[in-house]
């Protein structure tokens, strides 16, 4: 069996045994367009991250029987020319729940905490040079009592949820589906969450109700003391109107770790605010624990052992 793994480079030093042990296992960093065609032509197995697969692509692959999504989101497959072409598609679902969920809750903690000044304050030498055990310029405010909205309350909003009910937050949702499937916390509306909240966290997928959900109107509603955190896809609250937003002192600052082109771009507005203390970022690493990239390696190999069933 021939397995080709055309963007490797962001499972990072991941072991990858399990899929190796399956076939003949070729895997390539990353591919451009060019590229791929070439290298996944006698493949009857790729593994890809986002490299697009489309018609075109699959009439250069004649021996293809499976492709395997290195991560949950399809959306670089276009799964009806696959059917098409008799080609199954497999994805990797709640590999990397607790991995997100972790990442942002660090966030939540880092903007309530002032994690990064506090850092800065003492490498820098201010807090050695001064006279005080202390620093009482910016103090931080508690996680308890505070007011969590959570925008998509699936498996990864529900797991945010438990740990900021640990924390001692009250928990209220916005059901980006109308569905409301969770009855363990209040279920409101989009304007009820921007008003009470002291911090959204938004864990939805991009689609055409919540691509720009999140504007510079919406965000007039919010408090000004409140934060934005965005760990679901980039787009949902739009860049241009947080920077906006952040540096008229709209609301009191925003953690990303998903954007609306990635890499971010060198010109994105978020980079060139006037109040650059008021944003955390992360580069797109909240699916990438050690433990989740080895959980979605084994699915990987799972997923090809299931399509083609027991030896």
């Amino acid at each position: 069996m021939k397995i080709v793994f055309l963007d490797a480079g962001t499972m990072g030093v991941t072991p990858m045994d399990e899929i190796a042990a399956l076939g003949d296992f070729t895997l390539w960093k990353d591919s451009s367009r060019e590229e791929a065609l070439v290298r996944a032509a006698d493949a009857e197995v790729l593994i890809v991250n986002k490299i697009r697969i489309d018609e075109e692509f699959l009439s250069h692959t004649p021996r293809l029987s499976l492709v395997c999504e290195a991560g949950t989101g399809t959306d670089n497959i276009d799964t009806a020319a696959c059917a098409r072409h008799d080609v199954s598609v497999r994805n990797v679902a709640a590999y990397s729940t607790d991995s997100v969920a972790q990442n942002a809750i660090m966030h939540i903690l880092n903007l309530l905490g002032h994690a990064f000044y506090y850092d800065n304050v003492v490498k820098s030498g201010k807090y050695s040079a001064g006279k005080l055990h202390t620093d009482p310029e910016n103090p931080f405010t508690e996680a308890c009592g505070k007011t969590l909205g959570i925008v998509g309350m699936g498996a990864i909003g529900q797991k945010v949820a438990k740990i900021g009910t640990a924390l001692g937050m009250k928990v209220i949702y916005y059901s980006t589906s109308g569905t409301s499937h969770c009855k363990d916390y209040p279920s409101v509306s989009l304007d009820t969450l921007l008003e009470e909240s002291d911090v959204i966290s938004i864990h939805a997928p991009k689609n055409e109700r919540t691509n720009g959900l999140i504007g510079y109107e919406q965000m007039l509603r919010m408090k000004r003391s409140a934060f934005i955190v965005n760990n679901g896809r980039g787009g949902i609250a739009v860049e241009a109107d947080l920077a906006r937003a952040i540096d008229e002192g709209i609301i009191a600052g925003a953690a990303l770790d998903v954007y609306e082109k990635e890499p971010l771009p060198f010109d994105s507005p978020l980079l060139h605010t006037s109040h650059p203390e008021r944003i955390l970022f992360s580069p797109h690493v909240a699916w990438a624990s050690v433990e989740a990239k080895a959980r979605l390696a084994h699915e990987m190999a799972m997923n090809i052992r299931r399509h083609y069933g027991p030896a």
